[in-house]
This record gives structure tokens, sequence and C-alpha cells, in this order.
């Protein structure tokens, strides 16, 4: 359970990291788009903040899915 918690807290940490450079880093971006959901569409939204976020939350469940496999064997 401790190897389980010390693994979410980095993988947090890592991602709210990369998530603030993230931030800082798209403030002069001028390409902007809409995100089109299943019933709605989003705000425009610069292009690299929408990669960058689809990065971030594979990175974050990429790190929790091998946990929940592993927990279902077990």
């Amino acid at each position: 359970m401790l190897i389980l918690t010390k693994k979410i807290f980095l993988a947090l940490t890592l991602n709210t990291l990369i998530f603030l450079t993230l931030i800082i880093g798209i403030q002069n971006s001028s390409n902007k788009s809409k995100v089109n959901l299943l019933f709605n569409e989003t705000i425009e939204l610069p292009v690299s903040f929408i990669i960058g976020l689809s990065f971030i939350s594979g990175s974050f469940l990429g790190i929790l899915l091998p946990f929940n496999v592993l927990k279902n064997k077990g």
C-alpha cells in the first residue's frame, strides 16, 4: 500500500509541474480550436493546451492502470 501511495504522489507531483509549465508556455499561443464532445462544444482553447492536457491525463491514468490490474488478479 505504501508503494501505491508513493507512486500516486509522484504522479500527481510530476503532472502538476508539467501542467504549470504548460500554462506558462501557452501564454502567447494564438492558434485556437474547439473540442467537439458528444452533445456540446467547448469554448475556444489553444491547441497546445488541448494536446498538453491530453498528455497529462494519459500519463496519470497510465500510472494508475497497472495497479487496478494487479488488484483484480490477486
